[in-house]
């Protein structure tokens, strides 16, 4: 089954795996979907990722409270490809103050917003997570 739009597809299952206490969910790799988990693996959202080459999967193991609550609260698609969503980098927004997390794809690849801020980066809001 293929998607026009493979990012939100990432997000979708992660939500969806997460509002159904799943302790992983199975996805098809890609470039942009490995750094898009390595940065919410950085930030906590995710305990961690596996990728298997020879299948072209990637199991991403959800992170939830003691009280089997999930971490994500909400994980949301902000550019899509019908209509892009570019910001530059003095106005790339705080997220549930400071609480969440941006995700950009910029000329210095894809980073999270504080980041993308400390380096004067702008580029393409990709999601927005928290």
């Amino acid at each position: 089954m293929s998607f026009n739009d493979p990012i939100a597809e990432l997000l979708t299952r992660i939500r969806n795996a997460a509002g159904a206490k799943l302790r992983f969910v199975d996805i098809s790799i890609s470039k942009i979907k490995v750094q898009i988990v390595e940065i919410l693996k950085k930030h906590g959202f995710i305990e961690n990722f596996l990728v298997n080459k020879e299948t072209k999967k990637m199991r991403i193991f959800l992170r939830y409270t003691r009280k089997r609550e999930s971490v994500i609260h909400e994980i949301k698609r902000i550019s899509s490809p019908g209509f892009r969503k570019y910001v530059e980098y003095k106005k790339i927004p705080k997220v549930a103050n400071g609480l969440g997390i941006a995700i950009l794809s910029t000329s210095l690849g894809v980073v999270d917003g504080d980041s993308a801020r400390q380096q004067k980066a702008g580029g393409e809001f990709l999601c927005k997570v928290w």
